[in-house]
């Protein structure tokens, strides 16, 4: 039988004078060398140089700006599954990243060259706002071999290339993907998460209008930052929130010390375990405090453990904007956006807690809720950035949980 890594390697470099693929004769100026020392050629794009990090693919065929500036793919390489990346360019207004100082995705691999953009909107070309943010990029790469690879044998480490000169030391790029420790027990939360508290009132884009500003909040609600997302966010704004932003580290004094009307986990990067070392012993706190709290992603994750579950590195993971997630609460399916290589586990929920939200993929976790406190989170993203707009009911209910508790106070 033939080795998986000749088949990939095969299949990601057919004959080098394919136009259609991005492919020529002169030797590659891009590689994606993997831990096993699997090395897939292609076409180098974007930023120079090297990196590190865990491939994923995702399957969303809109939506790229967002996905790379989501801080929650820190010290991932994202294949995308859909073929033509770059078509409608770039702009100002779809970033995603909270804090200006946040790094997202630390590489991308694309099936076909990165074409000229095509948008009203579009204010600068995929390829060149790589280069700005320093994000490597290989194209010419069979990204369904790729893919393939990831749901046989898992997520891989790997070293992203790009050399104009078409020079490289495959062995020490081999080493180097070796090397890579991989995701669990990463903290990554204390690299994307904001240096300093702020305020946030921007609500959601809106045709003709595009964004909105917070003029009349009905309640105050604190958002710790592990990587959050600016439409989160908006959604919260829209709601009628006044928010403030938090770092990662702040204590539960600290937040309580603001009198929010609420507090929300955000999404986030790396190992919900490892975050939680300094994080889940305040979460716990801000439960026992009976604030009204929503967690989402890696906030769900951490909410989890804080309630005495635990958590797992995840085969594959969910990156992709059609997940189909059941609620139990109301018996209706959603198509969700997610991205999330770890997940809760169902059985080591404590009897107080409630599962309310299940993947239809695999059957994973995807929400839970405490039975006498008003705390829930979800696994996905209902902010909709990329993404479908089933869940952002979500954001009404934590804001009914905030009115309900008010008008009891």
């Amino acid at each position: 039988m033939t080795d998986t890594r000749e088949t990939l390697a095969a299949e990601a470099s057919p004959p080098r004078a394919h136009p259609l693929a991005g492919w020529s004769d002169e030797k590659p100026t891009g590689l994606l060398v993997l831990a096993d020392g699997t090395v897939i050629e292609g076409n180098g794009a974007g930023a120079a140089g090297i990196a590190v990090g865990e491939v994923c693919f995702n399957t969303a065929m809109t939506g790229y700006q967002e996905i790379m500036t989501d801080p929650s793919y820190a010290g991932q390489i994202i294949t995308f599954t859909f073929p033509h990346i770059g078509n409608v360019g770039t702009n100002g207004e779809d970033m995603e990243a909270g804090s200006l100082a946040a790094r997202g995705v630390r590489g991308c691999v694309l099936r076909a060259p990165i074409t000229p953009a095509s948008n009203w909107r579009a204010a600068q070309g995929l390829d060149a706002w790589l280069k700005a943010r320093g994000i490597i990029a290989v194209t010419g790469v069979d990204t369904r071999a790729l893919t393939a690879l990831i749901r046989d044998k898992g997520m891989p480490n790997a070293v992203i290339a790009h050399a104009p000169d078409g020079r490289f030391d495959t062995d020490a790029l081999k080493r180097e993907a070796a090397a890579f420790p991989g995701m669990v027990g990463l903290d990554l939360a204390k690299e994307v998460t904001s240096g300093q508290s702020y305020n946030w009132d921007e609500t959601a884009w809106q045709w003709g209008t595009g964004y909105g500003r917070q003029e009349s909040a009905r309640f105050h609600v604190v958002a710790i930052d592990y990587g959050l997302k600016r439409n989160i966010l908006r959604e919260l704004a829209t709601a009628g929130c006044r928010l403030t932003i938090v770092p990662a580290t702040t204590t539960a004094e600290e937040i309580l010390e603001r009198r929010p009307d609420g507090v929300f986990l955000s999404n986030g990067p790396g190992d919900p375990a490892a975050t939680g070392v300094y994080a889940v012993p305040e979460i716990r706190k801000l439960v026992q405090s009976g604030l009204p709290v929503f967690g989402i992603c890696l906030g769900h994750q951490m909410l989890g453990l804080a309630l005495g579950g635990t958590t797992a590195k995840m085969h594959q993971g969910h990156h992709g904007a059609n997940h189909p997630v059941k609620d139990f609460t109301t018996r209706k399916v959603e198509i969700t956006s997610m991205n999330h290589g770890f997940a809760v586990d169902r059985d080591s929920l404590p009897g107080t807690v409630e599962e309310t939200h299940v993947s239809l993929f695999d059957g994973s976790n995807c929400g839970l809720k405490l039975k006498d406190r008003p705390v829930f989170s979800v696994q996905y993203h209902p902010e909709a950035s990329p993404g479908p707009q089933d869940s952002h009911y979500l954001f009404t209910r934590f804001v009914a949980m905030m009115e309900k508790r008010k008008g009891n106070a």
